[in-house]
């Protein structure tokens, strides 16, 4: 069950949800954008939460900055870089040590301006990276980055401009497209749960 945590980010306390099914794998689940309403409690956050609960992973997903009762402001996704090496860390003080990081459209983008990935990351997971809305710095790499997810009607996500920024990103991460899907994944969170799940059945380490 999932129950109400808060953590420090610099001087900031930030709220978050996490959900403790394993004590050594978890998921770190990002939002969307802050100035479009994107929070926590957005429903294809909580579907990608809900996927890797069902794997017994443990999970936390959390408001950035400025966002509902996270204190702080806005900081055009320099801060919430922050904010996500937090959660990171939070996590690891819960003893897990293999985390998933995933990031929904902004929260994708946040997670492509970091700098150094912890090595406690094992696995990368974008879901409608907003590639046609927002800038991406050139020759980006992701080791890391193990699958990417758009739907077919992603225009701010478009596959074919993903497609493209997979191979410099990373040539081996599998993109997935989910038929009839916009950027919001309405009428396809089964569909978007069975390729997470899916994944996590065939790549769980232990």
């Amino acid at each position: 069950m999932e129950k109400k945590i808060t953590f420090i980010s610099e001087h900031n306390l930030l709220e978050g949800m996490l959900n403790c099914r394993s004590t050594s794998h978890g998921a770190v689940i990002t939002h969307p954008h802050p100035l479009y309403g994107g929070d926590m409690s957005n429903p294809v956050v909580e579907c990608l939460a809900m996927s890797f609960n069902k794997k017994n992973y443990s999970t936390l997903r959390f408001n950035f900055r400025g966002v509902g009762g996270s204190e702080g402001t806005y900081d055009e996704g320099i801060g919430e870089q922050k904010d996500i090496l937090a959660a990171i860390h939070f996590m690891l003080d819960q003893g897990i040590s293999s985390i998933h990081l995933i990031g929904y459209s902004f929260g994708a983008w946040v997670i492509a301006q970091l700098k150094d990935i912890p090595q406690e990351i094992e696995a990368l997971i974008f879901v409608s990276p907003p590639v046609a809305l927002l800038p991406y710095q050139q020759d980006l790499s992701f080791p890391l980055l193990r699958m990417v997810i758009t739907g077919e009607e992603d225009e701010i996500a478009p596959a074919g401009l993903i497609e493209k920024s997979l191979a410099d990103w990373n040539a081996s991460a599998s993109l997935k497209i989910v038929d009839f899907a916009d950027h919001f994944f309405y009428g396809s969170f089964t569909a978007l749960d069975k390729i997470v799940g899916d994944y996590l059945s065939k790549n769980r380490t232990a």
